[in-house]
């Protein structure tokens, strides 16, 4: 029996309750929640159901859990039903019913843990967006990361998801990187404002190779020559890092293309008709401030030159008039003054901010080897890119770890930590459970166990109790992650998992003793051993790791 069915057997002991006259016809709860007591003496699962009821229905807290926990008493596959404190109900399940769980995992297979909360929704998720200015930064990583395992878990509830790059192609920054190639090409220091590194020397070469002439071009010329080559070179490598990280993204979004298809001025004759643009000093303004903007916006200079706000609105807009029900922007940490103008936006366009537009800030990753912050890099000369992580630790070290933390925190990775075979390493940590969980498959065949045999009343061992608890949480887990936008919650789960796999492996043979036959409980276990590889196997993959079946 699943937490959701547990909730499921609640909801029909709520309506006989109704159809009994002890409670008063009223619209019963869409879901019930059900919890593991912290306290394992105090059962399986707890509900505080009849606490939150009572008040509705003028009923005791405590008298209302009593007679629900009666009801409860009755339905199949529970064994007993307590009341605790002022009206907690908790419930302890019989072994059968609890161990019944590992073929329905097993039985499920990669479906296990998937939902249908987002079913039919279009999701469009813009993450990295790294300017082509210089390799992606680890914190632009750190969204790669985040945002390819954010998509997998609204997808395994029922979105349909588009992974979206934003490719800044149109702006100052584009135009200082093309001096910075005209710079290098010369052998002239960078400009004061420019970039600068191993990576810039590089393209600015290899620009050359392509097109021998350009320091032969007018100046003009020559730094257009190098913009366009050295933007292609750039994002060319940006993207080969990125599919050799495991993200691949359905669209490249071109900003120029906001501007050279006419869609800035569109999005401004929009709010126009809707009351919320106006001219003054030469230049149009977003009457932004009637949306919580601390101030009116800029739209188009008095010079005629278009603010950045100018591509912010064509682009939502664009991307609602392609069918998407949310825009989800995943930016930095030094993007925070940016939400109240882009929330602003979206109600101007009429939509709902927080459910048409959500904006999701990421906070810095700092690099720590042998106790002391990394700096520099090899590649780049003052930045550490997504290619020197990768290759301190791999792509499965660094996809998890920054994954298992709250984007909300500032993150330390401690790449000693990461590079170990050891159990101190969170991501070999749940990977070599997985390994484990194969290798006992293995070792059962060859000695004759097989899962031709299920008998769930056999999986009472207090670990088999507290393994099959954990695992029944994976559909309540991927459920809260995506609401939360939270992966790094299933990162913890899957440590979970892993500890209650290894001390129930230390508890509970798969397979005899040496000369012992094969009885029921061996294939049974096998059982749930094949679940506890499923479970691992599903989370690893939605975060973007390798389940590997030796280590």
């Amino acid at each position: 029996m699943t937490p959701e069915d547990l909730a499921k057997s609640i909801l029909h002991a709520l309506r006989a309750l109704q159809v009994d006259g002890f409670i008063s016809e009223f619209e019963l709860p869409a879901e019930v929640t059900v919890e593991r007591p912290k306290n394992r003496d105090h059962g399986d699962w707890a509900t505080n159901l009849a606490m939150q009821l009572a008040p509705k229905l003028g009923l005791v807290p405590r008298e209302f859990a009593t007679t629900l926990a009666t009801e409860l008493a009755k339905v199949s596959g529970i064994e007993k039903v307590d009341v605790a404190g002022p009206g907690f109900i908790n419930i302890t399940l019989s072994a059968a019913a609890a161990g019944e769980l590992a073929k329905q995992i097993v039985t499920s297979g990669s479906s296990y843990g998937q939902g249908d909360i987002y079913k039919g929704l279009k999701m469009n998720l813009e993450f990295v967006s790294a300017n082509p200015t210089g390799p992606i930064h680890i914190g632009g990583t750190r969204w790669a990361a985040v945002g390819d395992s954010l998509a997998r878990i609204f997808e395994s509830q029922g979105a349909a998801v588009t992974r979206e790059y934003y490719f800044n192609d149109h702006g100052a920054q584009i135009d200082r990187f093309a001096r910075s190639l005209y710079a290098a090409a010369k052998g002239d220091p960078a400009p004061e404002d420019g970039y600068a590194g191993e990576y810039i020397n590089q393209i600015a070469s290899d620009v050359l190779k392509a097109v021998p002439n350009a320091l032969s071009l007018s100046e003009a010329d020559a730094i257009e020559t190098f913009r366009a080559n050295g933007v292609e070179l750039m994002f060319g490598e940006i993207k080969i890092s990125l599919e050799e990280f495991g993200v691949h993204f359905d669209v490249y979004f071109h900003e120029n293309s906001l501007y050279e298809s006419g869609a800035v001025q569109k999005a401004i004759e929009r709010l126009r008709a809707l009351g919320h643009i106006y001219e003054q000093d030469g230049a149009i303004w977003l009457r932004s401030t009637t949306f919580g903007d601390d101030r009116d916006r800029v739209v188009i200079k008095s010079d005629g030159e278009a603010a950045y706000i100018a591509g912010d609105l064509a682009y939502y807009l664009d991307k609602r008039e392609r069918g998407f029900d949310r825009a989800i922007y995943m930016l930095g940490a030094d993007h925070h003054g940016y939400v109240q103008r882009m929330m602003a936006m979206c109600a101007a366009f009429g939509d709902e901010p927080g459910v048409n537009l959500e904006i999701l800030i990421g906070q810095l990753v700092n690099l720590v080897k042998d106790g002391e912050p990394v700096r520099m890099s090899k590649r780049a000369g003052t930045v550490v890119t997504m290619e020197d992580l990768v290759e301190a630790v791999g792509v499965d070290a660094a996809r998890y770890a920054l994954t298992r933390s709250s984007i909300n925190s500032m993150l330390d990775i401690d790449l000693d930590q990461l590079s170990k075979k050891t159990n101190d390493n969170p991501v070999f940590y749940v990977q070599y459970a997985h390994a484990r969980t194969k290798q006992v498959a293995n070792n059962a065949a060859s000695l004759g166990v097989t899962d031709e045999e299920f008998d769930p009343s056999l999986l009472n061992h207090s670990s088999e109790s507290d393994l099959l608890a954990v695992l029944a949480r994976f559909p309540a887990v991927m459920n809260h992650s995506a609401i939360e936008r939270a992966p790094h919650l299933v990162a913890r789960y899957l440590e979970e998992v892993a500890g209650a796999y290894h001390r129930w492996y230390d508890n509970c043979r798969v397979t005899p003793l040496s000369g012992n036959p094969v009885e029921s409980v061996h294939r049974t276990r096998l059982w749930l051993n094949s679940a506890s590889g499923v479970v691992l196997a599903n989370g690893l993959r939605v975060l973007g790791v390798s389940a590997p079946e030796r280590m």
